[in-house]
């Protein structure tokens, strides 16, 4: 059964999430906002700053830079960089911590 909270999150990423046209996303605690969502840096600090202030959530030491790290540029065109490893950033993140009150997640 998903709680009352979780379908306030639910309601509040789909809002964020922009429109579609064909279909909305289902979400679940595992939908992770930068993969599967595709939300970009920015648009994750807004949804995180309203996530906080409306979900009466205290942000703690959350960073955004933490899920969105700035990306080495490389000036040699045939020099590939490695791919950033982040860690999850998923819908469960937000859900567990509106129930705790707090940003759990460091």
């Amino acid at each position: 059964m998903v709680s009352d909270i979780e379908q306030r999150i639910y309601a509040f990423v789909l809002k964020h999430a922009g429109s579609y046209i064909f279909k909305k996303p289902t979400l679940t605690p595992e939908t992770d906002l930068d993969t599967d969502l595709n939300f970009e840096d920015d648009e994750a600090e807004e949804l995180m700053n309203a996530f906080f202030d409306e979900f009466d959530v205290e942000q703690g030491s959350f960073s955004i830079k933490t899920y969105y790290p700035d990306v080495p540029v490389s000036l040699n065109p045939f020099k590939k960089t490695e791919p950033v490893q982040v860690p999850d950033f998923t819908v469960g993140m937000l859900i567990n911590s509106a129930k705790a009150g707090r940003w759990l997640y460091d």
